[in-house]
């Protein structure tokens, strides 16, 4: 049975060319989490007002690909110390955040951020939210697979 994992790591461009990679991960798709308007687009969400971050939706088969394999491949991805921003990329709509789709993956997920920030792995804390998922907007069309539909390598915070 396929399962489904939200991750928000920046520009989701480079998030869902990452994750479309992993074996075990039949669909990514980018979009909007985390806000209360209905149906954002592009426009709204830059604006900083919706409280939506940009993420991707992994649909994935856990037989094949774990979620904790996921999550490392999340932490590895972005730097989840930046608060509001990866790279270039400022705004609320650009934060580290986790939306959990199950009571496991949430354990899962504040399991690992707690083990990676006591790694020392990273000088600053973890500032990766963890939250139940809400409603997932997919992104306007000319998001989805937006550097493999350019013939060009990710280049956003990645």
């Amino acid at each position: 049975m396929m399962e489904r994992a939200l991750f928000g790591a920046g520009c989701f461009w480079g998030v869902e060319a990452v994750f479309a990679a992993i074996p075990g991960v039949t669909r990514a798709i980018s979009g909007y989490c985390g806000g209360a308007m209905q149906n954002p687009g592009y426009e709204d969400v830059c604006t900083g007002t919706t409280n939506h971050a940009e993420v991707v939706e992994v649909t994935f088969d856990p037989a094949q690909v774990s979620y904790e394999e996921l999550l490392e491949k999340f932490w590895s991805c972005h730097n989840p110390t930046q608060v509001n921003r990866q790279g270039p990329d400022i705004g609320t709509q650009y934060r580290s955040v986790i939306f959990t789709t199950s009571t496991a993956q949430n354990a899962s997920a504040r399991a690992a951020r707690d083990a990676l920030d006591k790694s020392g792995r990273f000088e600053a804390p973890i500032a990766t939210e963890i939250e139940e998922a809400a409603t997932f907007w997919p992104a306007e069309e000319y998001h989805q697979r937006y550097f493999e539909k350019r013939g060009i390598t990710p280049s956003c915070q990645l």
